[in-house]
C-alpha cells in the first residue's frame, strides 16, 4: 500500500471532475464538428468555371463575357456573376482581362470613351488601359488590369481566379 492515502472527499472530487469531463467532452464534440465541418469537406469541381463563350467565336475586338458560378462560404450558397474581357492578340493567343479598375474598383468598358478610342475607360476618375490591359501612364490606375487564367474545353472557354500582373 502506498503512504499517501486519498480521502474520501479527494475521492469524489477526482470521480466527479472526470465525469464531468467525460460528459463536457461528450456534449462538445458534436458543436466543434459542426463548426468545422464544411472547411474539412472535399470541394468537387475545379478550379476553372466554364463560360458561354465559344473560343471560335473569339475576334481581335475584346468582348465581354459575363460567366456564373455557385461560391460556398461555409454554409451558405450563392450565385455569383463575373465578367471578362476576352479577345486573341495579333499572335492568335487568347487574353482575358478583369473588367476591375486597379484604382478603386470600378468597372472598365471597352472603346466607350470618344476621346480615346480603342482603350479601356473607366468612367469613375477617367482611367485608361491600353487594349492589352496595360494602364495608361497620367491617369489614375497605378497597375495593369488583372488577367484570368483560362483553358479550353470542348470547344469554349473556362476561366480560372484573375491573378495581378504587378506594376507597370
Amino acid at each position: 500500500m502506498s503512504k499517501h492515502r486519498v480521502s474520501r472527499r479527494q475521492f469524489l472530487n477526482y470521480t466527479l471532475t472526470g465525469v464531468g469531463g467525460f460528459m463536457a467532452a461528450g456534449m462538445l464534440m458534436p458543436m466543434v464538428r459542426f463548426a468545422i465541418d464544411p472547411v474539412l469537406k472535399a470541394e468537387e469541381g475545379g478550379d476553372y468555371i466554364a463560360t458561354p463563350q465559344k473560343v471560335a467565336d473569339l475576334t481581335a475586338e475584346p468582348t465581354r463575357v459575363d460567366f456564373s458560378f455557385e461560391q460556398k462560404d461555409a454554409w451558405y450558397t450563392s450565385e455569383v456573376t463575373n465578367t471578362a474581357w476576352v479577345y486573341k492578340d495579333e499572335k492568335g493567343e487568347i487574353v482575358a482581362l478583369s473588367p476591375v479598375c486597379k484604382h478603386l474598383g470600378c468597372v472598365v468598358d471597352w472603346n466607350k470613351d470618344k476621346a480615346n478610342p480603342n482603350h479601356f475607360f473607366c468612367p469613375c476618375h477617367n482611367g485608361l488601359y491600353t487594349k492589352d490591359g496595360t494602364n495608361v501612364p497620367g491617369t489614375p490606375p497605378l497597375a495593369p488590369l488583372d488577367v484570368f487564367p483560362f483553358i479550353e474545353k470542348d470547344g469554349y472557354l473556362h476561366l480560372g481566379k484573375a491573378k495581378p500582373r504587378g506594376e507597370a
